[in-house]
């Protein structure tokens, strides 16, 4: 038995009212169509609900049984709406923007003191994700999907993602401070190719390579010392002397401990941060996000 939203809604109506005229006004509909609702219903359900004359309407007992319960699903879908409502408006003035280190530079404060010069409703909520996503949450699914993200380049699955690039940093080199490299400032990449190396996760694909110097090696293996999910764990690899690794001269305050050393590096190209979105997803709300960015980098480099 499928009972319909509508008939319990003019079934409720003619209860309150006790008239089928009074009842079809308040509904908007004509006095025939809202009796044929009712003798659909009174079908459905193979019992009268009212008795009729022409002077008076009047519920019967199985209709009584049935007012308090039909109320009681209108009133419950009206909270369904009321709920999807403002879930879809929040939605729509939400947006979820990945991080995988601590952004820093300045940049986050900036772009949303610039999103909320042109989207005032706009709310940007910050989510860390693990470096095992290269993705920055876009690739996630449920509630760890994000809309934006800021990530490094190169990102997986290229011709899933647009990106508009935010700044490109040289890498620097981190080394254990006891390391007989650790106190010179010359560093070439080929003075590091026999090191062991931190690596991020291998979920993390291209990037991974990426921070691994894999290109700049020309072949020579790579030696995987410890891989590290986050910012404390390569602290703790370095200062036990699991290996070095290479970062973004601009995340090198994230990491710089006593037992820790930084170094320029010679021989690799620049890092470059980016701000990516999934391919086709063309929301005004976004398209602003994008627009603070671009504006934030542009005022900060001019």
């Amino acid at each position: 038995m499928d009972v319909h939203l509508r008939e319990l809604r003019y079934f409720v109506a003619v209860a309150e009212h006790l008239h089928f005229t009074l009842a079809a006004e308040a509904l908007y509909v004509s006095q025939p169509a809202l009796s044929k609702q009712i003798r659909a219903l009174e079908a459905q359900l193979q019992t009268p609900l009212f008795t009729r004359n022409r002077r008076t309407v009047q519920l019967t007992p199985d209709g009584e049984a049935l007012l308090p319960h039909a109320r009681s699903v209108l009133a419950a879908w009206a909270r369904a709406q009321t709920a999807f409502s403002t879930a879809s408006a929040q939605r729509q003035t939400t947006l979820v923007v990945g991080i995988s280190t601590g952004l820093g530079r300045g940049l986050l404060p900036a772009v949303r003191a610039r999103l909320t010069e042109s989207a005032p409703a706009a709310r940007l909520h910050v989510r860390q994700i693990g470096w095992a996503d290269a993705t920055g949450g876009l690739a996630a699914k449920g509630q760890e999907r994000t809309d934006a993200a800021f990530v490094w380049l190169p990102v997986p699955d290229p011709e899933s993602y647009e990106w508009a690039e935010v700044l490109t940093e040289p890498r620097v080199i981190a080394l254990p401070a006891a390391h007989p490299l650790a106190d010179r400032d010359d560093l070439h990449i080929a003075d590091v190719l026999d090191e062991p190396f931190l690596a991020l996760p291998a979920s993390s694909g291209m990037l991974r390579d990426y921070w691994l110097a894999t290109e700049e090696r020309r072949g020579a293996p790579v030696r995987i010392g410890a891989e590290v999910t986050g910012a404390e764990e390569t602290v703790e690899a370095l200062i036990a002397g699991l290996g070095l690794c290479l970062l973004s001269e601009g995340n090198a305050p994230l990491i710089a401990r006593d037992g820790v050393a930084i170094r320029p590096i010679s021989g690799v190209g620049p890092s470059h941060l980016a701000l990516a979105w999934r391919r086709g997803d063309n929301r005004p709300l976004l398209g602003q996000l994008r627009d603070a960015v671009t504006s934030t980098v542009t005022g900060e480099s001019g």
